[in-house]
C-alpha cells in the first residue's frame, strides 16, 4: 500500500493538536542553494534533503511529521560560485533554534534535523545542542545523510570515483534518481583538481583513496580556490540506480534513528554541586 508523508504545512490547527498526542518525531530537512558544477542545479542539496526525508516519512507516517526544508543555509566559502545564497552562521543558528522552539511550544518533543549540506552540519549541531539546553523537556538530534553507516557501506560497494565530495558521483546519482530531467549529464565532469596530501583530503562518505591517506584534518577553503569546476569528484560515473540505492538505504536507516529517538528515555537533570562551601563568585 502506498502511503504519503504527514506534511506539517498541510495540517490544520486541530490536526496538529491531535498528531502531537502520538508523540511523533518531527523531521526537519536542511540544505542550501549553491553552485554544483555545470550539470546540476543550485537546489541540489534541497532536492536531496527533501527526497530522503519524504521517503522516510512515507514509510512510517504514523511516527513522523515532515517539516518544509530549510533551503538556505551557511555557505560563505561557495560565494564565488554563481547562484550561491548564504546566511551568517549566527543568524542561521538562531533561525533554526526559533523553528525548534516553536515546535516544542506546540507540544512536539522529538525533533530530527536531516542535513544535506556539509557546512550546515556544525551550525545545525549548535542549534540542536542549544535546543536541548534551553528546552530540557524535548530532544533535538542531527544527522547528515552521508554520515549514515549503511549509506557508507552501500557506497563502498558501487562507487567508481577516487573521491566524492560535491556535485560528484553521489550527489549527481541522487539527483538522477529524483529529477533526471533537471540534470545535464552531457556537461558532467571529472574534477580531481583540488590539492590533496596525507592529512589534508576530504571525501563525502569518509573513504580514503588509498592507505597512504591518514585521518583528514578539517580545512574549509574558498571553493573556487580548490576546484576548477565546482565539482569535487567524478560526476560522469553517476547513474540513477546508484542514487536509488542511496535513497533507499538512507531512508531505511533513518527509520532506525527515528525509532531509537522515540524510545530514548527522558532523564531529569541532577545538580551535583556541593553547596556546603559556596563559592561567593556564583
Amino acid at each position: 500500500m502506498i502511503t504519503t508523508p504527514i506534511l506539517f504545512s498541510k495540517l490544520t490547527d486541530l490536526e496538529i493538536n491531535e498528531i502531537v498526542k502520538r508523540d511523533p518525531v518531527v523531521i526537519i530537512p536542511a540544505a542550501t542553494l549553491e553552485d554544483h558544477g555545470p550539470h546540476l542545479p543550485v537546489d541540489t542539496d534541497v532536492v536531496i534533503a527533501e527526497a530522503i526525508c519524504a521517503e522516510l516519512c512515507r514509510k512510517i507516517p504514523d511516527e513522523t511529521v515532515l517539516m518544509p526544508c530549510i533551503n538556505i543555509g551557511y555557505s560563505p566559502h561557495h560565494i564565488d560560485g554563481p547562484g550561491t545564497v548564504t546566511i551568517e552562521w549566527d543568524t542561521f543558528i538562531r533561525y533554526c533554534k526559533d523553528i525548534t522552539r516553536s515546535l516544542i511550544h506546540h507540544g512536539f518533543r522529538k525533533l530530527l534535523f536531516v542535513n544535506a549540506h556539509g557546512s550546515n552540519h556544525p551550525v545545525l549541531d549548535m542549534a540542536a545542542r542549544l535546543t536541548n539546553v534551553e528546552n530540557p523537556e524535548a530532544r533535538c538530534a542531527l544527522v547528515s545523510w552521508w554520515g549514515l553507516r549503511k549509506v557508507q557501506d552501500a557506497v563502498r560497494i558501487f562507487r567508481e570515483s577516487e573521491i566524492t565530495g560535491h556535485g560528484c558521483e553521489l550527489e549527481t546519482s541522487l539527483y538522477l534518481a529524483i529529477q533526471p530531467e533537471a540534470v545535464y549529464m552531457e556537461k558532467a565532469v571529472k574534477d580531481y583538481s583540488h590539492p590533496r596530501s596525507p592529512h589534508f583530503w576530504s571525501d563525502l562518505v569518509g573513504q580514503a583513496p588509498d592507505s597512504s591517506f591518514a585521518n583528514p584534518v578539517n580545512l574549509n577553503e574558498y571553493w573556487s580556490s580548490v576546484s576548477e569546476t565546482s565539482v569535487w569528484g567524478d560526476a560522469t560515473k553517476a547513474t540513477p540506480e546508484k542514487g536509488q540505492i542511496i535513497l533507499e538505504t538512507a531512508s531505511e536507516e533513518l527509520i532506525e534513528v527515528v525509532r531509537e529517538l522515540r524510545e530514548r528515555p527522558k532523564r531529569s537533570r541532577v545538580r551535583r554541586q556541593d553547596f556546603t562551601h559556596t563559592n561567593p563568585r556564583y
